[in-house]
C-alpha cells in the first residue's frame, strides 16, 4: 500500500548501505586498473583551489557508487510502478498476493 514507489523507498532505506558496501569495492577495483581515481583526485583538488566556486568531492569511487545505486533504484522504481498498474507484470504468486491488496483500496 502506498505511493507508486513505496516499496522502492523502503528497499532504498533498508538496503542502501549494504549495497554500497558491496558495490564500492568492485567499482574501486575497476577504476584502479586505469588510475582513474588518482587522475580525478588530482584534477578536482586543483579545481577546488579556485576561489568562489562550489567545491567538488574528489572521491570518484564514492560518486560513481552513489550514481550506480541511484540508477539501480530508479530501475526498481520503474518496475514497481509497472507491477502496481499492470496486473500482467505480477509474474510470481508472491507479487500477485502482495500487490492484489492495493487493487482493493
Amino acid at each position: 500500500m502506498g505511493e507508486d514507489n513505496a516499496a522502492t523507498g523502503y528497499l532504498n532505506t533498508a538496503t542502501y548501505q549494504a549495497l554500497y558496501a558491496e558495490f564500492s569495492p568492485v567499482i574501486v577495483e575497476s577504476m584502479d586498473k586505469f588510475n582513474a581515481q588518482k587522475y580525478w583526485a588530482d584534477a578536482i583538488n586543483t579545481y577546488n583551489k579556485i576561489p568562489f566556486i562550489e567545491k567538488v568531492n574528489p572521491d570518484l569511487a564514492d560518486y560513481v557508487t552513489q550514481q550506480a545505486l541511484t540508477g539501480l533504484f530508479s530501475m526498481v522504481e520503474k518496475k514497481e510502478k509497472d507491477i502496481r498498474v499492470n496486473v500482467n507484470s505480477r509474474s510470481s504468486d508472491l507479487l500477485k498476493k502482495v500487490f492484489a491488496k492495493q487493487d482493493n483500496k
